[in-house]
Parts: C-alpha cells; sequence; structure tokens
C-alpha cells in the first residue's frame, strides 16, 4: 500500500475543493433552503405529519439524501475527469500507485467533501425546523457508506463520460428523478396502486428510507433490507472499477 501516493491524491481533491469552496457550497445550501420554503411552507401547511412525525423534520433525510447523491457523484466524476481531459492520467498509470490508491485519494476526498456540505445541510436545517436523530451513530455510519457508494459511482462516471456534457447527463436524468420519485417529500404508503409497487422498484427509495430510519426511527422499508441495497451498489461499483483498472477501458488510449 503506497500510503503516501494516496494522500498526494486526496490531499490535492481537497485542495481543489477548498479553492472553489464559496460556490460548492453556497449552491447546495441555498438549494436546500429553497426547498425548505417551498415544500416545508406550501405542503407542511397542509401535511402536519407522517408516521408520527413532524412533515419539516420528515423531509430533512430526503434533502440530505439529494445533496449527498448529487455532491458525491459530481465531485467523484470531475475528480477523476479532468485527468483524463488533461492527459495527466498518463502520469497518474505509470506512478507507483495501485488501484486502492487511487480509490482512497479521488473517492475519499469526494466522498469527504460531500460529509463537509452533509453537515452544513444538517446545521441549515435547524434554521428551519426542529428535528432530532434517533440514531446518531448509525446516522453517521449510513451517511459515510451513501458517500462512499455515490463516490465509486461517481468515479466510473468519470471515466466513462467521453466529455462535459456526458458529466451531468446521469446526475441529472436519472439520479435526480429517482431521488424525487423515491420518498424525499412522502411516504410510498400516500401513493396508490399502481405507483406505490412501482415506487418499490426505485433503488435510491431504500437509500432514503435507511437514512430515515437512522433519523425518526421509522420508515418504509426494514433498515436491514435499505442496508443491503446500498451494500450492494457498493459491491457492483469496485467491480466495475476492478475491470475498469484491469481492462485498461477509456484509461489507455
Amino acid at each position: 500500500m503506497n500510503a503516501r501516493g494516496a494522500f498526494a491524491i486526496f490531499h490535492n481533491e481537497l485542495l481543489r475543493f477548498f479553492r472553489t469552496a464559496f460556490g460548492s457550497i453556497v449552491s447546495p445550501v441555498l438549494t436546500t433552503s429553497l426547498y425548505f420554503i417551498v415544500f416545508g411552507a406550501a405542503m407542511g401547511s397542509q401535511i402536519k405529519e407522517i408516521n408520527g412525525v413532524p412533515y419539516g423534520a420528515f423531509i430533512v433525510p430526503g434533502l440530505l439524501m439529494l445533496t449527498l447523491l448529487s455532491e458525491s457523484t459530481s465531485n467523484a466524476s470531475f475528480g477523476i475527469y479532468m485527468p483524463r481531459f488533461t492527459g495527466a492520467i498518463y502520469e497518474l498509470l505509470s506512478a507507483p500507485v495501485g488501484v486502492a490508491e487511487t480509490l482512497l485519494g479521488f473517492v475519499g476526498a469526494a466522498a469527504m467533501k460531500s460529509l463537509i456540505i452533509a453537515g452544513i445541510i444538517l446545521l441549515t436545517a435547524l434554521l428551519f425546523v426542529d428535528y432530532t436523530i434517533a440514531h446518531p451513530v448509525y446516522a453517521v455510519g449510513y451517511v459515510i457508506l451513501v458517500a462512499a457508494a455515490f463516490s465509486l459511482f461517481g468515479f466510473i462516471l468519470g471515466i466513462w463520460a467521453d466529455g462535459f456534457e456526458r458529466l451531468q447527463i446521469v446526475p441529472m436524468l436519472i439520479l435526480t428523478p429517482l431521488t424525487f420519485l423515491g420518498g424525499t417529500f412522502y411516504s410510498i404508503e400516500m401513493l396508490s396502486e399502481p405507483w406505490r409497487t412501482v415506487a418499490q422498484f426505485n433503488p435510491i427509495f431504500y437509500l432514503i428510507n435507511g437514512l430515515r430510519w437512522t433519523f425518526t426511527g421509522a420508515s418504509d422499508v426494514p433498515i436491514g433490507l435499505a442496508l443491503t441495497a446500498t451494500l450492494g451498489f457498493v459491491t457492483l461499483c469496485i467491480a466495475v472499477i476492478a475491470f475498469i483498472f484491469r481492462t485498461g477501458w477509456r484509461l489507455r488510449g
């Protein structure tokens, strides 16, 4: 294990984040604030509680998940795409740095950026709603797991993309709609059939409910199922990345 190489990549990626920290932090904070103002005020006046939880507190995990998914994916995809775009990826491939060190550097930095923003989002939420975390230790662990999972996914996306436009296709056209349809602002128990059944085929639905359980102690699915889905996604991403480095797909030539 080349710990120095992994730390060099990690440190360089974090420095890039802090150089643009103002824009990186202000944008998600403003977006989350608008969600609380619009949905909290508009829908909150019509829906007082869901499963015994005040509506404002109910949407906190969903909004946090929305931020985690978008920030983790975009940070990791941009982090690995830029070396490919500039040609610096060849220096990385020729350096004494293996797959593990590369992932720890790029994915670790992307996850850390997302966790920093997630912490700021939770503090921002306190300005709009009074919420508590039922299982704080599980909440921290689950947030880290989700940040790592979608940083891995973003890493794959950054290797797959052959232009800046493609970096935005999956987050904008797939992840964001799936997050909104996964129960960010509602419980699927509020849906009629067949939409209730359709929602259960949405993988993001299980992630949101897993995080919601750690915050409120209640969810639409068992926490074990949500955790299994998240771990399965992590395993799949790692397998894909292992294939990429073994074959050199999109990395060489």
